[in-house]
């Protein structure tokens, strides 16, 4: 290709989801859904890359973006988890709410899967995990207008399903050839505690160093250290994903995790600007990282399975178990009033990201490359369509679309009017982009307050104790 046709690609995509970040702001339609289509519109018009041609390196390209968008996902989300005293019962319900709606939704799932097409239940669970786990990239960006205590809950029950969720795909496909129940208990608890302890170790040094560091560069340099732990703890068939998260509460809580005589080295006071400046460029990289996965998602969609009902109504009994384990577990979990707490449970990049790293015999369930082709590390369902994942997706999204709509008080057919014209009132889209740009750095000047807050907070409360 060439190299000026590939800038003005990937700069016209980049702009082209800048700008469907300002329709998602407005009307609540994720810019997953659009990315999505920009992939599909771009596959029909103008490439269409040939899967099955060898040495074909799109999927190559969707895999390495998916491991990239992995870390950071879990870095956001990590950094987005603030361990505060009073918020302990709101976290504690907020992971149990995820954490027993994930088990229950996978196990339901694959029971649908067993039931038709008489698959393990091994198999089954490979492939119903993805779609069980919400998407707090979508969830955190849509939830600003819920009163306050309703937006807590959802973010954080988000980051807790993501990440559960990860750790539960991998946790089954590291044991996938596991003799019996005690050898996977004692591979787990093996694997669990070596990772911890090289995450709390790792996490501790590179917080020290972070706090050190002066130069501008450093940023980059700490994505660097991760991704390389990352991929070096992934190569000794670690949970490599502990260590990301580790650091990222770690740095997020420094008051918490820097007590007594290590105090001096994790001071949240001096970090306090390093942490904005590294949150923003986590956010903005895991931006460029979901925009590219998508829209190269929705280039390789077979376009066939969208027009199959008989994928759609697997994908509606998808989301009626999704949707039946939610209501019985919001009852428990969270308030009587359900709305609209209930329809928020979108499915997104973590399905997606799961579903390719699924093994398919060229790679054993570490992720080591085979020389041959081995059926025993084949953990596909042929019958499986990806139309199924495309259809979740777009069907609990619109479902999130239009509860959030309804619960501010507006009419969906207007909003989605308003989505695709001008308002006399509005001169072009420049004001609206400005517009965008206001709100996004009032709510970050509202989240630099309330953090130098909790550190007055914490300041006046060890004085008193003095």
């Amino acid at each position: 290709m060439n190299p000026y046709l590939f800038i003005i690609a990937a700069s016209s995509v980049i702009i082209l989801s800048f700008l469907f970040n300002i329709i998602a702001k407005r009307t609540n339609i994720p810019s997953v859904l659009m990315l999505i289509l920009l992939g599909v519109i771009i596959q029909l018009t103008l490439w269409k890359p040939d899967l099955d041609a060898p040495g074909n390196g799109v999927m190559v390209v969707l895999e390495i973006l998916g491991n990239v968008g992995l870390i950071f996902i879990v870095l956001e989300a990590a950094l987005d988890l603030q361990l505060k005293r009073e918020k302990i019962g709101l976290i504690v319900r907020s992971f149990f709410m995820a954490l027993i709606t994930l088990f229950a939704s996978a196990f339901a799932i694959a029971w649908l899967f067993i039931l038709l097409w008489e698959v393990s239940l091994f198999n089954a669970l490979i492939y119903a995990v993805p779609l069980s786990i919400m998407s707090s990239a979508i969830i955190i960006p849509s939830v600003g207008s819920l009163v306050a205590h309703k937006k807590e809950f959802m973010i954080y029950e988000s980051t807790f399903s993501d990440i559960l969720g990860i750790m539960f795909f991998y946790f089954l496909k590291d044991n996938g050839h596991a003799a019996g129940a005690s050898e996977v208990v004692g591979s787990v608890l093996f694997n669990i505690g070596i990772t911890v302890i090289i995450a709390t170790i790792a996490s501790y040094l590179l917080v020290g160093l972070f706090q050190q560091l002066k130069m501008h560069a450093k940023y980059f340099l700490m994505f660097s250290v991760l991704l390389l732990l990352y991929a070096l703890g992934k190569r000794a068939h670690l949970s490599s994903l502990l260590i990301i998260l580790f650091f990222g509460l770690v740095l997020n809580n420094t008051q918490i995790f820097f007590r007594g005589p290590l105090a001096r080295f994790g001071s949240r006071e001096k970090i306090k600007d390093s942490l904005h400046e590294l949150h923003v460029i986590t956010l903005e990289t895991a931006f460029v990282l979901r925009t590219f996965f998508f829209v190269i998602f929705g280039i390789t969609i077979s376009l066939v399975s969208l027009v199959d009902w008989k994928l759609a109504l697997i994908s509606l009994g998808i989301v009626g178990i999704l949707f039946g384990a939610r209501f019985l577990f919001l009852k428990i979990f969270a308030s009587k009033d359900l709305n609209p707490l209930l329809w928020i449970a979108p499915r997104g990049l973590i399905t997606v990201l799961l579903f390719f790293a699924i093994p398919n015999g060229m790679v054993d369930a570490h992720g080591e490359v085979m020389e041959v082709y081995n059926p025993g590390y084949d953990y596909r369902i042929p019958q499986f369509d990806q139309g199924i994942l495309l259809f979740t997706i777009l069907i609990s999204s619109i479902i999130m679309t239009i509860s959030l709509i309804m619960d501010r008080g507006d009419k969906v057919k207007d909003v989605l009017l308003e989505s695709i014209k001008m308002k006399q009132s509005d001169d072009n889209i420049v004001d609206r982009i400005e517009d965008t740009y206001m709100e996004e750095s009032l709510s970050e000047l509202e989240g630099i307050q309330q953090s130098e807050d909790h550190i007055n907070e914490e300041k006046t409360g060890d004085s008193g104790a003095k």
